[in-house]
């Protein structure tokens, strides 16, 4: 699907970036409050949000049951389908925002912005301790994970590292990040 809809947007834009966004709405990730940048404020809203999602109510605990095996979730009472439909309008929300604020950071925009984050953020939730095989994880480990992989990318440019052994890196430590909780999760059963 991620194909397709990129793909739509590149025949909808003819591949053309869209520059000289009002600068009330860069303002978004370039402004502060009180001397704190609006973009913390809003990660830190967010968190708090997914935080209290996890751990306060059943619709959190549907996730990690689903996650941790969706035919025993199913099987105790949990409306599967109709709780992964919220999960990926959820999800479908988050990507939003975040495209708004890149966009608003940036001034600007392009179809094929953010392409290649979504690898990005599963070495980082794995990182952080989140299973590809579901049901576990934390927000505050993913926080961790977000930090560690943000500090190797930002000290890859600052080495002077080239962009294309920054990816070579980045491989290694995704495959290294999945194999070792592969190897985690067959050594629970």
């Amino acid at each position: 699907m991620m194909v397709i809809v990129y793909g739509f947007a590149c025949i909808y834009t003819n591949a053309r970036p869209i520059g000289g966004l009002r600068d009330d709405f860069t303002n978004l990730a370039s402004g502060t409050v009180l001397k704190i940048p609006n973009l913390i404020i809003i990660a830190a809203v967010v968190i708090f949000v997914m935080w209290f999602i996890y751990n306060k109510t059943k619709f959190g605990k549907y996730i990690y049951a689903i996650g941790g095996n969706p035919d025993a979730a199913e099987v105790s009472g949990v409306n599967v389908e109709h709780t992964l439909v919220k999960v990926y309008a959820l999800a479908g929300a988050f990507y939003g925002l975040a495209g708004a604020l890149l966009a608003a950071r940036t001034g600007g925009a392009t179809n094929n912005y953010a392409q290649g984050y979504e690898l990005d953020a599963i070495a980082a939730c794995t990182i952080g301790g989140v299973s590809t095989s579901g049901g576990i994880g934390k927000v505050s480990g993913i926080i961790t994970g977000v930090l560690i992989f943000e500090v190797l990318n930002n000290g890859l440019v600052v080495l002077g590292v080239s962009a294309y052994w920054q990816q070579v890196i980045k491989g290694i430590i995704i495959i290294g990040a999945v194999a070792f909780d592969v190897k985690k999760y067959l050594k629970k059963k």
